[in-house]
């Protein structure tokens, strides 16, 4: 007789996914305990700073090499590593989230390496929109504009699916529209400040490059032109 194995009751997540969401919790994780003097001793309290300096993304600096045609590695890292640095506890957490949410989704349908291209691909894309488009001082830290690369990809998907139904595809847009409406609203009471430049751009990497990593996606999209 054949052994009966159940389903479990939710599918796995992709270890892609898992290992990105480890590399923005475990550092949260340090950041808040050792502020709150748990770890680390005195030193800790400085652990979220020091790591904002050394790995997150800067305009000026970014403006700096291309004066200088210069580019040093230490600082070409932060094109990614900004996207594991946050602001704090609840700004990880969110990150964290749409990472599972979107990566599950998108390893599931697209496969593990396209979840790294355009996680890492919206981040760097993200940061060059904001270092080109932008002139602000502000360190640019967080995994949304890597985390939007997924939900370009997500977003490329459903258009996709949603196109070979018949239906409507603009409702493929509606969680991009979401987020940034919920951005618009709350920059209304606080600043926010202009990190949702690269939050749009790593959606439009997302998007754009989804074309390339689903077989047959670059016909599809050309095939819409040509209806138009």
């Amino acid at each position: 007789m054949h052994e009966h194995k159940e389903a479990p009751p939710v599918n796995p997540l992709p270890p892609v996914v898992v290992i990105l969401f480890l590399a923005i919790a475990l550092p949260e994780v340090a950041f808040s305990l050792g502020a709150q003097g748990l770890v680390g001793g005195a030193e800790a309290v400085g652990w979220r700073l020091a790591s904002v300096q050394n790995y997150a993304f800067s305009g000026e600096i970014f403006d700096w090499m291309m004066e200088r045609g210069q580019w040093p590695g230490e600082h070409l890292l932060r094109f990614l590593t900004y996207s594991f640095v946050h602001t704090g506890f609840t700004s990880a957490l969110f990150a964290g989230v749409l990472l599972l949410a979107l990566g599950k989704l998108v390893g599931e349908t697209m496969g593990q390496v396209a979840v790294l291209v355009l996680f890492f691909g919206g981040a760097v894309f993200g940061a060059l929109a904001y270092g080109v488009l932008l002139n602000d001082p502000n360190w640019l830290i967080g995994g949304y504009p890597a985390t939007y690369g997924l939900i370009g990809g997500y977003s490329f998907v459903m258009w996709q699916s949603l196109g070979a139904r018949g239906e409507e595809q603009l409702r493929a847009f509606n969680l991009i529209a979401m987020l940034m409406g919920i951005q618009l609203l709350w920059g209304v009471f606080f600043d926010v400040g202009n990190g949702w430049v690269a939050d749009l751009a790593g959606f439009v990497f997302g998007f754009g490059a989804s074309a390339v990593l689903v077989p047959g996606g670059v016909a599809r999209v050309l095939a819409v032109f040509r209806r138009d």
